[in-house]
């Protein structure tokens, strides 16, 4: 059962969290997984670059991580909520200070909710994959940089990721084993 959503958006979240509750129940599990990337000088970096990041990867984790753990809650269900973040969110960088605190503020929120869900039996897990071979290299924005420069950018970027060789399907294997063995911070 596909739903496209924006996962910034708490309209929209409500919206799925309440199509999932009313077709599924309460889920067992959760996955935040939605992120986009910007890259460039901090003072290239604008208002709206960081509204968009920020909306897409903490506010989404923000909007998953309280409707559906609130489902968990209201169910008295154990459960596990996963947060994908970044080994970005451990590295500062000079070119990427709106993805790495992105990263860095989803960590932090994970082990905040993970302390306060302890007691209602749902595991929070953060997972901190570094170069992987998805999309986000190819959509990612490059602030200060022509559309040219930047196509160029995001290739050199593809390519330093495919050497790296770390494939979705090793990043799900860590997710399951996370939830499996109840890991709370997955590297």
């Amino acid at each position: 059962w596909a739903r496209q959503t924006d996962v910034g958006s708490i309209e929209q979240m409500q919206t799925l969290a309440g199509w999932v509750e009313q077709e599924l129940g309460a889920p067992d599990i959760i996955v935040n997984n939605a992120g986009i990337g910007v890259a460039g000088s901090f003072f290239d970096t604008s208002d709206a670059d960081w509204e968009r990041v920020l909306r897409v990867n903490l506010w989404g984790v923000i909007h998953g991580s309280r409707l559906f753990g609130k489902q968990m809650i209201a169910a008295g269900k154990r459960g596990h909520i996963v947060n994908v973040a970044s080994m970005g969110g451990f590295t500062p960088s000079r070119f990427m200070s709106a993805y790495n605190t992105s990263k860095a503020a989803v960590m932090m929120l994970s082990d905040c909710i993970r302390a306060e869900l302890a007691d209602h039996k749902i595991e929070v897990s953060t997972i901190c994959p570094g170069l992987s071979i998805t999309n986000i290299t190819q959509s990612t924005r490059f602030v200060g940089a022509s559309a040219e420069e930047e196509a160029r950018r995001q290739q050199k970027a593809t390519q330093l990721y495919q050497k790296r060789n770390l494939k979705p399907q090793t990043i799900a294997r860590a997710i399951l084993d996370a939830v499996e063995h109840k890991r709370a911070e997955v590297p």
